[in-house]
């Protein structure tokens, strides 16, 4: 009996059933999301795009605009430059799973699993895991960067819990995105889409500067795109300032992100499980 589609065992046990019940459904997401992980910390590439580029792109932000940022904002540029960083490495970092996931479909990797004992939801439910382990462990390594180099928190231990929070929501809402792209397009566009998102998001952001610094006609632009306001929460639950609107907006954008992705990201992980 190999076919996961066979209603019935020897014995006449329903195996769809005991395969898709609840309780094999977090073993198996466990178990799926270890080889994920494995997967990605023995590939040399995707070690530095998760760990090493990000820090870089900090240390060299922080040394070549830190201090004329620091200078317009009167305050420290890090509590800008640190979460716009967090977040530019989660956008960019789902690029890993989402490569990673196209191999596994031309290789066919997904359909064996399609076909095997295994509970459906586990594929999905692993790849959210991994990235949301991915997500947090750059933002800790970002962290500790940042605090070396002066960042501090003074919102206290809630305030930090928070901050922490904030990528992995919007990280996993951008890797939805960048999935159903992956499942739907060719991995050359998948890159060049990746790319001039987390560009876009970075340059237009207030990351940098306030709102007010950049050109008029853009401000709009700026002010109400989603990593300023995750930038902003950050921000607050860092060094003090506006919480509650910018956690609102941040959370509306990751909920409509997600919600318009998420259809089509089922659809074409079935398609590319079954065809």
């Amino acid at each position: 009996m190999t076919l996961v589609d066979e209603k019935t065992t020897d014995h006449g046990v329903d195996r769809r059933c005991y395969e898709n019940s609840a309780r094999v459904l977090v073993p198996q997401t466990l178990v799926q999301t270890r080889r994920i992980l494995l997967r990605w910390g023995r590939d040399l590439t995707a070690m530095v795009e998760v760990l090493v580029l990000p820090v870089l792109f900090l240390l060299t932000v922080n040394i070549v605009l830190g201090h004329m940022v620091s200078q317009v904002t009167g305050h420290s540029a890090l509590y800008g430059t640190v979460p716009m960083n967090a977040l530019a490495a989660a956008i960019n970092g789902s690029a890993i799973g989402a490569i990673g996931l196209i191999g596994e479909r031309d290789d066919g990797l997904l359909r064996r699993l399609w076909v095997l004992p295994v509970h459906r939801a586990s594929g999905v439910c692993s790849r959210v895991v991994a990235e949301a382990v991915r997500i947090t462990i750059t933002t800790a390594v970002l962290v500790a960067v940042g605090m070396m180099l002066g960042f501090r928190f003074h919102q206290g231990l809630l305030a930090i819990l928070a901050w922490l929070i904030v990528p992995v929501i919007f990280g996993l809402s951008y890797a939805t995105l960048i999935t159903m792209v992956a499942l739907h397009a060719a991995k050359n566009f998948l890159l060049e889409a990746v790319t001039l998102v987390h560009l876009l998001a970075v340059v237009f952001s207030t990351g940098f500067l306030p709102v007010d610094q950049f050109p008029k006609w853009i401000q709009p632009v700026v002010a109400h795109q989603p990593m300023s306001y995750a930038i902003e929460a950050m921000r607050g639950l860092s060094l003090g300032g506006p919480v509650r609107w910018p956690m609102l907006a941040t959370l509306l954008w990751a909920t409509g992100i997600t919600a318009v992705c998420i259809g089509p990201t089922l659809i074409g992980y079935r398609r590319a499980s079954t065809h």
